[in-house]
Formats: structure tokens, C-alpha cells, sequence
């Protein structure tokens, strides 16, 4: 998939500066109010969002700073395009606070997981941003919008930009879309209030030191922060069987993900030590069908696992299609630095909504 990947970008280059002025001209005209303008809303907006097309953590980071907020007495509320749900309302109620009311395939997989993971917080899509957000504070009387995926979705004003980066791939090949991975030229970053760097390991440490100096230098007035991903349980799919994380670990599991970086899932197996039988990778948000899962369970089989096992983001599509052989989800928890909740109290405490 890289290879093919690399040869698109090659191609793609000799258009990444008319993609490059488009997006620049774009920011430009919603910073100066000419023909586009930003809406700002009565309640605090937080915005977790990314310069690089693929992911980059967005939905652990949402997670985690809305637990933040919840745990200083906020009542936030979650907004998302809904990127791959089959819903087309313009705004669409995932969870209302109380219980989750759109299954995965209508919601897309990342709002229903965040409405699984965090009961009591509404979570909504819609292609506005703004529409959606206004919906939440006058239906729900929330005090505090985050905004999944939001970097450029400039239509809504943003009280604390975030910006993530992968350590795995940073800023890629350094070049704007359709030449690279870049949504944007990194002029760009000049808008976020602070960037975040995540899944940082002993692997990747030293490289991901050298880009934190790097952003720094060009940016000193924004902080950097990172982040790393660490295992917090297992799921089962037999709601009458507890798996214990060392008890997944003894397990030969066959491992498969539907995730932008695949390939990360991977190595976070690896370095937890769990014994991985063999890894079927799907592209980023698949559908799984029927037929999917008994060529899943064939292969697990043939190898000698006792379990497949997948990331929280998969598991949530598959309970359709659970059966006698076992399905385990790694569930993953972003671990930040107590400097990154001092900042984020900090800066929202300037605001009141």
C-alpha cells in the first residue's frame, strides 16, 4: 500500500502548490471575514484536529480531554462530521446523554465509540459544524463543545486549537496534498494553540525529540506536548467470559484492523507481548460483512490462535457477527503529561463562556 501510496504523491506533487494557495487563500479569507466567516458560539469550543491527512490519535485525544473537562464539572458535549456513518441528517443525535440511539454503520465507528466510552456526554454529527454545535447547547445545555477532526473546519470559531501529529509518520514527506500527506502548508500551524505529538514509544523517542525541537523553533510561542498510547483492557465478545490483559497475552491471538495506520495496532501488540499468529490489515473505517469474519476465524484457525484480536474502533462493528470463536478488542488509553492538563486548564480559564 506505501509503495503505491509514494508513487501517487510523485504525481501528485507538480499540483500540491495550486492545492497549497487554495488552502492558504481559504484561511486567509475566514481570518479577514471576506465572504467566509467563522461562527462564534456562547459556550467555550475546543478543537482537536490534525495538519496530516490519516490518523493521528484525534479519537483517544477527544476522549481524553473530555474526561478533563468532565472531571473539573463541565458538561461537554462532542461534535463530528461522522466520517463513514450512513446517517445524512444535518445533524444527528449519536447519544443524547443518556443512552447511545445510532448503531455504528449509521453513526460511524469513531462517534459510537465515543459514545460507548463516555456515557452521559452527548455526542453528534453533521456536516456543519456550527449547525450541530448550537444544537447540542440548546437541546442538551451543555457548557462546552469539542470538536472532533475540526483543524479546518474554520466555519466554527475555536476557543483552544489543537493540533496532533503521529510519531510514527510526523509530517510525512513534508509536501501538501496531493503530493503528500499534508492538508495544508505548515504555515498553517501558525492558527493551533498547541501541538501534540502521540504514540511516542521507546522506538521512535529519539526521532520524535528532534521533531519537538523542530516545532519549537519554529513555533516558540506554542507549546508541544506528547503522548503515549498504553493498554488499559481487554473486551470479549461472550458477555460471560473476562479476559485479563496477561491472560490475552498468553493467548496466540490473530490480530486484523480497519484503521488509517494499521500497521500501528501491530507493533503495539508487539511491544505489549502478546503472540501474534498472523495480522490482516482492512482499509481505514471497512465494513465488515459476514464472509469477512469466517475468513477471519478460518485463518486464526489455520494458524493456531486461540482468539482474534482487533483495536476498540473495529470491535464496535463486529458484534453482528460474534460466535463461538473468541473476539478480543486491545482497548488503548493516551497517557499525557500532567504539564498537558495544567496548560488546557490554563488557557480555557481566559474564556468564560
Amino acid at each position: 500500500m506505501r509503495p503505491l501510496l509514494n508513487a501517487l504523491f510523485l504525481i501528485g506533487r507538480f499540483f500540491s502548490p495550486a492545492y497549497s494557495l487554495v488552502m492558504t487563500i481559504r484561511a486567509f479569507l475566514y481570518r479577514k471575514n471576506i465572504l467566509l466567516q467563522s461562527k462564534r458560539l456562547p459556550v467555550v469550543v475546543v478543537s482537536i484536529g490534525n495538519l496530516t491527512l490519516g490518523g493521528t490519535g484525534k479519537t483517544p485525544m477527544v476522549r481524553y480531554v473530555t474526561r478533563l473537562f468532565l472531571d473539573r464539572g463541565m458538561r461537554p458535549a462532542i461534535v463530528s462530521r461522522g466520517y463513514g456513518g450512513k446517517v445524512g441528517g444535518k445533524v444527528n443525535v449519536v447519544a443524547d446523554g443518556a443512552k447511545t440511539l445510532l448503531s455504528p454503520e449509521m453513526a460511524g465507528d469513531e462517534p459510537f465509540m465515543l459514545a460507548e466510552a463516555l456515557p452521559g456526554v452527548p455526542v453528534l454529527t453533521g456536516p456543519e459544524r456550527a449547525r450541530v454545535a448550537k444544537h447540542a447547547i440548546e437541546k442538551f445545555g451543555v457548557s462546552l463543545i469539542v470538536m472532533d477532526d475540526g483543524f479546518q473546519h474554520l466555519a466554527l470559531a475555536r476557543d483552544l486549537d489543537l493540533v496532533l501529529f503521529s510519531a510514527g509518520t510526523l509530517l510525512g514527506n513534508g509536501r501538501v496534498f496531493p503530493g503528500g500527506e499534508l492538508r495544508e502548508p505548515i504555515s498553517a500551524l501558525e492558527r493551533a494553540d498547541g501541538f501534540v505529538i502521540t504514540g511516542v514509544d521507546n522506538n521512535n523517542r529519539s526521532k520524535v525529540e528532534v521533531f519537538q525541537r523542530r516545532l519549537q523553533g519554529a513555533f516558540p510561542e506554542k507549546p508541544v506536548f506528547t503522548g503515549e498510547y498504553l493498554p488499559a483492557g481487554i473486551w470479549h465478545s461472550s458477555q460471560d467470559t473476562v479476559c485479563t490483559l496477561d491472560e490475552a497475552r498468553k493467548m496466540g491471538v490473530f490480530a486484523f484492523a480497519g484503521i488509517a495506520k494499521p500497521d500501528s495496532f501491530r507493533q503495539i501488540l508487539r511491544r505489549e507481548g502478546f503472540s501474534v499468529h498472523g495480522f490482516e490489515e482492512f482499509r481505514d473505517h471497512h465494513d465488515y460483512t459476514a464472509h469477512n469474519v469466517a475468513a477471519l476465524v478460518g485463518a486464526a484457525r489455520a494458524s493456531g490462535a486461540r482468539a482474534l484480536i482487533t483495536t476498540e474502533k473495529d470491535f464496535v462493528k463486529l458484534r453482528p457477527f460474534f460466535g463461538e470463536f473468541p473476539i478480543l478488542a486491545l482497548t488503548i488509553e493516551l497517557h499525557m503529561d500532567p504539564n498537558f492538563d495544567v496548560f488546557v486548564a490554563d488557557h480555557l480559564s481566559r474564556f468564560s463562556p
